[in-house]
């Protein structure tokens, strides 16, 4: 198919009939993908490992064929369909077989986000245009940033909603009969990398509003190196029309903004915890301010609301202060008043698994922060709650998490080493934190993992000790998710406790455990 063919399907009224398109995985984005261009009238093969079988089943009847196989090859299927683009999920990483055979051969590789943005006019506003977008990545706070700007800009009476990499595809929010006034779409690096390939396109995607919250250390197995994830995530801003946010306590954010080819007129918004300039938001004695997106920012600030305000809402901890201003900053960008930041601020509730205080009991808090997979984010969790016995451990993700125990290692009361990875942890804290007791969990079976985890901790906390759940890693070489990991500590905990419970209470000092119900 020629180029010029490719460049016209910028619209979802254009015709797409006839184009042949190899969908590469069958998770819920891939499946998405596979709907959505069924619908449009293309000719459609996915290509899988495995599948899903309700995915399975549905591929037939919206007439589209499915392949599952040996993906360490090209498959015969794939190379006799010939397609004239290729969408990948976003698991594949640049290094897969297939994803390199697709760019050798010269055919078009999109990601799901560019085949959304393509068809983004499908339903329309009022005055006959698309939805705004707003994009949000970075190492950490993604998710919570993604569901703060959601509800801020519903406050404000727009109709938005959270998509993308936080779990509902794009595109199906883009094919939602009701539509929206702003797409907050949370992507990953992963997926960025997909939309930075298309650096010619006819119509690259163009967010209202856009932010990288913090760079450090992760995910690069899959990128191959720091610079390469590094220049991933800085493909969130391009194209910005009106709203570049970035984190001023990272300079890495700030170069990404500098370079960045953005459309004329965007302005840089700077955010920390910090006194703001002129152009930033940040806090001024207890109060989270914007002087940003007022006309007297020179010489005055608009209060959004106070720290001790979100203390009473759980959502005091410094690194979710930075991802309140952050998603203010992207919601003052479209003209949200702060009374209505504050009103969705006073509603707003954490995701599970994300610093949440599972049980206190007897003095002793046991905090679930399973979402920390990385280090940046375990060492946020951690300047959270200083002097915690931290449980910690996983799959590193080709992350050395050295300089986190150096920084943060030697502050703790102890460490309980869980994972497939647990050597590299143990010996981090030999070389960095060498007075600081280290328990290993050597149980095979994922059942046992949180039970000697919670009583291996019962072993050394006292009154006023917090255990802190921070893994610094990913979850699956023992558990089916993050989220699964968390359930699984808290079960073990609140089981642990209904056994003392049942024994009337009774133990040693040293063996203090927490209330069920807490």
């Amino acid at each position: 198919m020629s180029a010029d063919r490719l460049d016209a399907l910028t619209s979802w009224y254009a015709d797409w009939r006839g184009l042949k398109v190899a969908v590469l995985g069958l998770s819920v984005t891939g499946f998405s993908v596979a709907d959505t261009l069924a619908e449009l009238g293309a000719d459609v093969l996915v290509v899988s490992e495995r599948a899903d079988e309700q995915y399975a089943r549905l591929l037939p009847v919206i007439g589209v064929r499915l392949w599952t196989g040996d993906l360490d090859v090209v498959p015969d299927e794939l190379r006799d369909f010939a397609p004239d683009v290729v969408i990948a999920s976003p698991g594949f990483a640049p290094q897969h077989p297939l994803i390199v055979w697709t760019r050798e051969s010269g055919i078009a590789l999109w990601g799901d986000i560019e085949l959304a943005w393509r068809v983004r006019d499908k339903v329309v506003r009022e005055d006959g245009s698309p939805a705004d977008w707003v994009l949000i990545t970075g190492t950490n706070g993604k998710t919570t940033t993604t569901r703060l700007t959601a509800t801020m800009l519903a406050a404000g009476g727009r109709r938005a909603a959270p998509f993308g990499n936080i779990g509902v595809p794009v595109l199906d929010a883009v094919r939602d009969p009701a539509g929206f006034d702003v797409l907050v779409v949370e992507v990953s690096s992963h997926q960025l990398w997909y939309l930075g390939l298309q650096t010619r396109s006819a119509d690259p995607v163009s967010p209202h509003a856009a932010v990288c919250l913090n760079l450090a250390d992760d995910h690069l197995e899959w990128h191959g190196s720091f610079e390469a994830y590094r220049d991933a995530k800085a493909v969130v801003y391009a194209h910005t029309r009106v709203a570049c946010v970035y984190n001023k306590a990272d300079a890495a954010t700030r170069a990404m903004v500098e370079e960045a080819e953005v459309v004329e007129g965007a302005r840089a918004i700077g955010f920390d915890l910090g006194v703001p300039g002129p152009s930033d938001l940040g806090v001024v004695d207890g109060i989270l301010v914007d002087r940003a997106f007022l006309e007297e920012r020179r010489t005055s600030a608009l209060e959004l609301t106070t720290v001790a305000a979100l203390a009473e809402s759980g959502l005091a901890a410094p690194h979710i202060v930075a991802n309140i201003l952050a998603a203010a900053a992207l919601a003052r960008s479209l003209e949200v008043d702060p009374a209505d930041i504050r009103d969705a601020l006073e509603r707003f509730e954490l995701d599970p698994h994300r610093i949440q205080v599972v049980a206190v009991h007897e003095g002793v808090t046991w905090v679930d922060d399973s979402k920390a997979t990385n280090p940046h984010a375990a060492s946020s969790s951690l300047a959270a709650y200083p002097g915690a016995v931290w449980v910690v451990g996983g799959l590193l993700k080709g992350v050395d998490i050295g300089p986190l125990v150096a920084a943060r290692g030697g502050s703790v009361k102890a460490a309980i080493v869980l994972g497939s990875e647990r050597d590299e942890v143990v010996s981090a804290f030999a070389r960095h934190a060498p007075a600081v007791p280290v328990f290993e969990v050597d149980a095979a079976e994922t059942e046992n993992v949180m039970a000697q985890v919670v009583d291996l901790a019962m072993e050394v906390v006292r009154d006023g000790d917090v255990v802190l759940l921070a893994p610094a890693a990913a979850s699956f070489d023992q558990f089916a998710s993050y989220a699964d990991r968390g359930r699984r500590f808290a079960e073990a905990v609140r089981e642990r406790i209904a056994a003392g419970s049942a024994d009337g209470g009774e133990r040693d000092d040293h063996d203090a455990a927490p209330d069920a119900g807490a």
